[in-house]
Order: structure tokens, then sequence, then C-alpha cells
């Protein structure tokens, strides 16, 4: 069930949220959290039932094992317990390419069957994982069945995140104060809703209809011509912007409606201005499970073991290049290519993932070399912090190209037609570029939405950086006017408009 479908919101949310107020407005929050459960079940068994099953199990199992390492930590039910959350994974989302990589490889004759992905599997095994690995270290401090079963599947965040984890959500549940229905939460969320809408069926579809024939295109193995190249890869970085933007603020508004915030997981990433900074910005909360449940084990087991062996660790701006490899190079590469492989199962998805850790070395061997030189990690020069951010984003760009194409040559195709080795001339109008520079101006200069509404809480952790035009334009930050209401009031009406007319599309997240 789409966010952006005529049933969910004319139909399955209006329900949804009549229930939880007549439950959670008369006392009786426990039953208003399992409403929402039961809710949340439905919402992600509409699109095939049959996967429900494998949800709830999913779920039975996991709270049963997470009990069990609260009273008895156990390392070896810890690691029979992760192992089998990603041998689920593996099994829906890689038996596939496996098999027909090593097919390929050997011509050994073997095929499987069709797997067809469950919905969200990537996204609640990941907080299963940290479920349990903290239930194991003694940082979990409740363990409820009902509020378990919805922290896991809670519908807004159910499909494609935020990963939220269990110590910002479950002393929600039982928050009498917070797991309410309030009138102002329903105003502030359905704003949030309805610009994640706008961005979603308004700029990101149509951004899409343009980058595919491209993207065609070097699937078949042509090379694009120069000026299509850049159009469709530029269009598609666009196009996954606003799509996974406008899923994090629909999600977010739909929480708030019930609410529950939930954390923010998009922050303006093209305004970064390095590598280190994008990955703190895009998708930020599989950044924060990545760091704390891979990287950082990674890093501690590395100095365990030289601290055992008689090597200190060294001083800031004094690492030689053996140590830098050994605890930032080989942690950091090895971290993105676990993320390059949870975002899909193919050879493209490696390189993505391989490209960002290649990415994020060189920014720290970078500024570890300028720590060295004691010079100052970041600029305060404009022409500094300009030229960064485009580097960057080009940088971005690239990288998107593998995650969007099907196949790695595909994806050489296309950058070859951007680098010019094409010999084809354009078969598209060169004035689409004035759209895709208009929404780079809006990324780059405009506040996003957790700026926009920074001074109301609408998500956890919310600290939105200061943006100029709301500096010395007060006037234009979200306030609860008809003005405001007004605007907000027209691009609804756009976007439901349009959502309402056409058949509604998949947001690019769902496929992972």
């Amino acid at each position: 069930m789409l966010f952006n479908s005529m049933v969910f919101i004319a139909g399955f949310l209006p329900v949804v949220l009549l229930g939880f107020i007549l439950l959670a407005g008369s006392g009786r929050q426990r039953y208003a959290a399992i409403w929402l459960t039961l809710a949340s079940l439905v919402f992600y068994g509409w699109w095939n039932p049959a996967y429900v099953p494998l949800l709830v199990g999913s779920m039975v199992v996991n709270y049963l094992i997470g009990g069990y390492l609260m009273r008895r930590p156990s390392r070896s039910l810890l690691v029979l317990g992760v192992a089998a959350n990603v041998a689920l994974l593996g099994y829906y989302k890689y038996t596939g390419f496996l098999f027909g990589t090593l097919d390929s490889a050997f011509d050994l004759g073997w095929s499987v069957g069709d797997i067809i992905l469950p919905l969200a599997i990537s996204f609640f095994t990941f907080q299963q994982i940290a479920y349990l690995v903290d239930a194991h270290d003694g940082e979990v401090a409740e363990h409820d069945f009902v509020n378990y079963c919805l922290f896991i599947s809670f519908f807004p965040q159910l499909i494609a995140g935020p990963i939220t984890h269990h110590g910002e959500m479950l002393k929600q549940f039982n928050d009498s104060s917070t797991f309410r229905p309030r009138l102002d939460n329903i105003s502030l969320g359905l704003t949030v809703f309805v610009l994640g809408l706008f961005k979603k069926v308004i700029l990101a579809d149509p951004l899409g209809e343009n980058a595919s024939p491209i993207f065609a295109i070097a699937a078949d193995g042509t090379v694009p011509s120069l000026y299509d190249a850049w159009y469709g890869a530029l269009s598609y970085t666009l196009q996954i912007y606003f799509d996974f933007s406008g899923y994090s603020d629909m999600a977010i508004g739909l929480g708030l409606m019930f609410g529950l915030r939930l954390p923010v997981n998009f922050n303006s990433p093209f305004k970064a201005h390095n590598v280190i900074d994008y990955w703190s910005r895009w998708h930020m909360t599989l950044t924060r499970f990545l760091t704390a449940y891979i990287y950082n084990p990674i890093v501690m087991r590395i100095t365990r073991a030289r601290m055992a062996a008689g090597k200190p660790l060294p001083r800031r701006g004094k690492m030689s290049l053996g140590t830098f490899v050994v605890l930032i190079a080989y942690p950091t590469v090895l971290t993105m290519f676990i993320s390059g492989v949870w975002h899909g199962a193919g050879w493209q998805f490696v390189v993505f993932g391989l490209l960002h850790g290649f990415y994020l070395v060189v920014v720290h061997g970078f500024r570890a070399y300028k720590a060295r030189r004691g010079l100052p990690l970041d600029s305060d020069k404009l022409w500094h912090r300009t030229g960064a951010v485009l580097l960057t984003f080009l940088c971005v760009v690239v990288a998107m190209v593998f995650f969007r194409a099907n196949s790695v040559t595909a994806a050489m195709a296309m950058l070859s037609g951007m680098a010019g080795l094409s010999e084809l001339s354009t078969d598209f109008d060169k004035s689409n570029y004035l759209t895709v520079a208009v929404l780079l101006a809006f990324v780059w200069f405009m506040p996003n939405v957790q700026q926009w509404m920074a001074g109301f809480r609408t998500a956890l952790d919310a600290q939105p950086r200061e943006n100029w035009l709301l500096r010395w334009f007060p006037i234009a930050v979200w306030s609860p006017t008809p003005v405001i209401g007004l605007a907000v009031g027209v691009l609804g009406f756009f976007a439901l408009a349009v959502a309402f007319s056409v058949a509604p599309t998949e947001f690019l997240y769902f496929q992972f």
C-alpha cells in the first residue's frame, strides 16, 4: 500500500487514525498500540498477504531470543540470532544473485526459481539485529511483546525507514504525554505529509520518467550522447533525492499524527561539503546503524589487538600510512561494501559501496594530511566551500549512476557518455536542463522541511542547521497562520490531484 495512493490517503489512513483517536483518546493506550500493530500488519499484507507470517514469525523469534539474552547474556545465542536474521535476508535477497554469478563463472548449469523479495526485509532485519545486540549488552530497558511488535511493524517506517532504534521508540509507547491524539500533532503531521507527497508526485516521478529512457539506452549497450548522459544522471540523482526525501517527510508526518516522533533520516545531503558530511545527511539512520554495529566494533577489535601487541594509538596528526590503512581505510571500505550489498543484489551495488568507501578514505586521508600539517580541517572561505560542495555532488552523481543502472556494463556506458566518448547526437530537448538547474538551485539554497518548521518539534533529535534565507526573511518560517495554511493547502491540492489521477508509483527504496 503506497503512501501516494488513493486507497491509503482516502481509505486506510482515516480509518486507522480514527480508531487510534477513539482508543488512545479514551485512555486505552494499550489497545491503541494493539490497534496500530494490527493495522500495520494489514498495511504490510496489502501487497502480498503470504509474507505477513514471515514478518510475524521474525518478530516472535527475535522477541524470544532478545528476552533470553536480557536474562542470560550468551555470546553463542547472540551469534546464532544475528546469523538467523542475516540468513533470512540472504536467502530472499541474494540467492538468485549468488547462483547466477556462480553459474556464469563456472557454467555449472545451476538455476533457482524466482524468489520474490519480501517488502521491508532489509529494514526490519537491521532493527532486530540491533535489538539483539543491545539486549545482549544490557542496553534494552523494556521487553513488552505488543510494544516490540509495534516498534518493528509501525507502518509509517516499516517499508523504507527510517531504521528506528528501540531506545527511541519503546519509551514513547509508554509515555502518556506523546502516545495520544493531539490536534497540534495532527496539524503538524499533515503539513509534513503533504510536503512529502508534493515532492514525490510533482517532482520525483516526472524526473524518473525523464531518466528511465536514457538508462534504458545504456542498458542495451549503447553509449548515450554527452548531453543525454548528463541529463539522465542528473535527473535520476534529483529523482532519488526528492523521492527519498518525500518518503522520509511522509513517514515523519504520519508518525506525528499518532503522537510518535520518528528520527530525521534526510537533511539536505546535496549541501554536504565532503562525503563524510554527505553520509551524515543521507539515510541518516542507516549511517547510524552501520557506524554503531559494524564500523565501531571493527575499529574496537583492531584497537584492542594493537594494544595487546604493545602498539599505542597514534596521536592526532601523527598517524603513519600503515596505521591509517588498518584503523581507517579497512573498516571504512568494509562498512561501505556492506552498505552497497545491503542496498541490492548486483555487482553495480558492490561498486557503489566500494566507490563510496574510496571517497571516504580519500576524505579521511586528506583531513589527516591537514591535521599533520596543522591546517584547519574546514575552510570558511566561500569559494572553498562552494567548490567542496560541487566536487562532493559530482562524486555522488557518479556513484548514483551505478546505483540506478541494472548492471556494471550499463553504468560504464552511462559514464562513457558523460565523459564525451559517444558519437551519438542528442535526442532530447536541451531546454530540459532548465528544470534540472532550477531544482538544483532549490536543493542547494532553499531550507528543508526541518529548517522551515524549526520552531516546532516534528521529529526526534531534530537540530536543523541555520538557513541563510530564513535568517534574512524570518517571516517565511512556518507558523500556524492562515497564509501558511493556504500555501500548504494549495501544494496539497495539486499533489492530491496528481496522486489520484495517475497510477501511484513505488518509492525507490521499496526495492531494497
